[in-house]
């Protein structure tokens, strides 16, 4: 069911708590694309995100991932999703192989092709030093790390992220977006939320911004450049001056 659909497709997703967190959002992403969803403190970013992940249900909407109803079939959805928060949730008492080794588990994977992907991780994520070093002793990006590869071990066809790179020194928050940048280049669709606008600028090939849980300006930069009338400026000054304006996409 992946193969004509898009990557995500959302349609009406709402969620309120004593206010409005995400308000009928509408939504499409397609397959292969690196996507950044940006917006300000309390603007529904991780509200949407956790929802399409499956960890929060919506009040209202559908979420369609790759053609699968995710409020329908979350056991399907997921199998073929990554999440990572910007906390990372690991075992503290495993080892990163060891981790990798239970997540892979629980995915049924075939033990061979797990150990495969683990050990590519590893290298990949830099961390052959500790792969057998309990994660308690880890800095808070170490643990970032390891629980993007347990994100990633499966092969996920959809990969979100909530503030990937917080915690991260520079030479490790290079690692991670190399990591993800291969991922969309061998076809995975990534969707991320950051406040690092450079982040975004840099990587992102189409860009959603939202504030108030709703819509406002999405589309590559150059749209959004054009949109805000500055044609010339930064994410951040397209970002400030779309965000203020605040009105709805049609």
């Amino acid at each position: 069911m992946t193969g004509s659909h898009p990557a995500l497709s959302i349609r009406g997703l709402s969620k309120v708590y004593d206010r409005p967190a995400v308000d009928n959002l509408d939504l499409d992403v397609e397959p292969g694309a690196f996507y950044a969803l940006l917006g300000p403190n309390g603007a529904g970013k991780t509200t949407t995100l956790r929802m399409i992940a499956g960890l929060l249900p919506p009040d209202a909407g559908s979420i369609g991932i790759f053609g699968i109803d995710a409020l329908a079939d979350p056991v399907g959805a997921r199998r073929i999703t990554a999440w990572v928060p910007d906390e990372p949730m690991i075992y503290e008492r495993l080892t990163p192989l060891e981790y990798l080794e239970l997540v892979a588990g629980l995915w049924q994977m075939d033990r061979v092709v797990a150990e495969h992907a683990a050990r590519e991780l590893i290298e990949l994520l830099e961390l052959g030093e500790q792969a057998n070093e309990r994660c308690e002793s880890f800095s808070k990006g170490m643990r970032q790390k390891v629980a993007l590869a347990g994100a990633l071990v499966h092969d996920p066809k959809l990969i979100i992220l909530d503030e990937p790179l917080t915690g991260l020194d520079a030479h490790a928050a290079r690692r991670v977006k190399d990591v993800l940048l291969a991922r969309v280049r061998d076809g995975a669709t990534v969707i991320l939320t950051t406040h690092i606008l450079e982040v975004a600028e840099r990587m992102a090939q189409r860009i959603g911004m939202i504030r108030g849980g709703r819509l406002v300006a999405e589309g590559t930069l150059d749209d959004l450049r054009t949109r805000s009338g500055q044609r010339e400026s930064t994410l951040e000054d397209v970002f400030l001056a779309l965000v203020a304006e605040g009105e709805p996409v049609s």
